[in-house]
């Protein structure tokens, strides 16, 4: 509220009351027009009603001053005068901010009895997982879907499968601090033949001794690929290099997606939350996370 606006305020309040003392001040006057009291007046309506000249009940009166005292007394003591905040010096927002601090501190209180446990215990606390269900809702679900089995490019959360590892300290790394994760393109590097060749290997990684096409691909592999998949494409946890020689693909793994990582990479982002998470709801979402996996 601006200055201007303030002694407007309190300007047409301060003018309302004193119209109400003058209302009254002016309808107790005895007018020599007026005929005596008790008397009807000559005014009359519809052929044969007729107002007598009586005063306003004594009660009435009373109760009108009762109430412009009232009014003065609870502007004096509340804000009711534009800038002019009150003995009691209460505002709306200090309410506010009073009882959202209280709900904060009740509220921190459960988390810290909650989170002292180990998260491994947070995983299978009924009141923890249900405080970490909401919280997942509100910041991860948009990602990873409600039932947290993710989508194309976003990982599936409720399998056992890990890009980053899936013990305590990793899962809360990863929501700390989020996650960068960069797939190279080989778009200028290899040969259509060579493409074809990573394909059919990584595609349906042999569990013995390659051999034909894949064999081929296999030595393309610990060319371009072993540095971040490891030789065997069990990938590599510390970079975030998924295992190739499963059937869990973040992007899809037919021909046609596995070609388009090939060629073109990929880039991933999990982004931090260490400035919309306390350690506490931090702690809480990663028992949630943890307690999903079968």
């Amino acid at each position: 509220m601006t200055a201007a606006t303030g002694w407007l305020v309190a300007g047409v309040t301060l003018l309302n009351i004193v119209a109400c003392l003058w209302l009254i001040w002016a309808t107790s006057r005895n007018n020599p027009n007026d005929v005596a009291e008790g008397e009807i007046k000559a005014d009359v309506w519809d052929d044969d009603l007729r107002e007598l000249n009586n005063p306003l009940p004594r009660w009435w009166l009373n109760l009108f001053i009762i109430t412009i005292v009232f009014a003065v007394g609870y502007m004096v003591v509340f804000p009711g005068l534009g800038h002019y905040t009150g003995v009691l010096d209460w505002s709306t927002r200090g309410e506010m901010e009073q009882q959202l601090a209280e709900l904060t501190e009740r509220r921190t209180r459960k988390l810290d009895a909650l989170t002292a446990a180990p998260i491994a215990d947070i995983a299978t606390n009924p009141d923890a997982r249900r405080l970490g269900q909401e919280l997942f809702g509100s910041y991860c679900a948009g990602c990873h879907g409600a039932n947290a089995e993710g989508a194309r490019g976003y990982p599936n959360l409720a399998d056992d499968d890990w890009l980053y590892g899936g013990d305590p300290e990793a899962v809360v790394a990863s929501i700390t601090r989020g996650r960068q994760g960069v797939m190279t393109p080989f778009l200028s590097q290899l040969s259509e033949a060579q493409v074809a060749q990573l394909i059919a290997l990584v595609g349906d990684w042999p569990e013995g001794a390659p051999r034909g096409q894949q064999a081929e691909g296999l030595s393309v592999f610990a060319q371009r690929c072993a540095a971040c998949h490891g030789q065997d494409g069990r990938g590599n946890q510390a970079l975030g290099a998924p295992d190739l020689t499963d059937d869990t693909w973040l992007y899809g793994g037919d021909d046609a997606s596995i070609r388009e990582t090939i060629l073109f990479g990929r880039q991933g982002k999990m982004p931090a939350h260490a400035d919309l998470l306390s350690e506490q709801e931090i702690k809480l979402l990663a028992g949630y996370v943890l307690g999903l996996a079968p």
